[in-house]
């Protein structure tokens, strides 16, 4: 499993990309929060950052989301992302657990999860969404939450589908 901060240093580079043009295209607030927050990190002002071609600052806000220092803001990135525009896969995922949920957002966890739903509901995301996709949302679930599912961990760890 990869904390937020890692899964940016790991997956590929294109899908890295393609979640900070969506942020700026489609949630300018959480976008703004995420350069805001380079920003501070790089010891620049904003306005700094703004003033590099799009793809120039995204290559080198990629590149410092991938620190360990970024990773509330790697997670609040990534979390907007997943329930912005990848809704159905979280609701896929969720359902196959049987776990409830509003539109992909769980209010209570279970402690566990039976392991022939969680490899069946993995199967299902795979098979039914982009393989880039699942691994990046099931690597977040397993690091955003409070709860560590053993068998979820495992299967990101053992499970070649779920590797960057």
């Amino acid at each position: 499993m990869l904390t937020s901060h890692e899964l940016f240093g790991f997956m590929p580079a294109a899908s890295a990309a393609d979640i900070l043009e969506t942020a700026f295209t489609n949630d300018r607030d959480l976008y703004r929060a995420t350069l805001n927050a380079i920003a501070q990190a790089r010891k620049v002002r904003p306005i700094f950052l703004e003033k590099q071609s799009r793809e120039e600052r995204h290559v080198g806000m990629i590149a410092y989301l991938s620190r360990p220092g970024m990773e509330l803001a790697a997670g609040t990135l990534l979390r907007g992302w997943l329930l912005k525009v990848h809704k159905g896969l979280l609701a896929d995922f969720l359902d196959g657990i049987g776990v409830t949920h509003k539109d992909g957002v769980v209010d209570d966890l279970p402690e566990t999860i039976d392991d022939a739903k969680l490899t069946a509901a993995v199967d299902t995301v795979l098979a039914k969404h982009p393989a880039e996709v699942v691994k990046i949302y099931l690597h977040s679930f397993s690091t955003m939450n409070e709860l560590q599912w053993k068998n979820l961990d495992a299967l990101l760890q053992n499970d070649a589908r779920l590797q960057f």
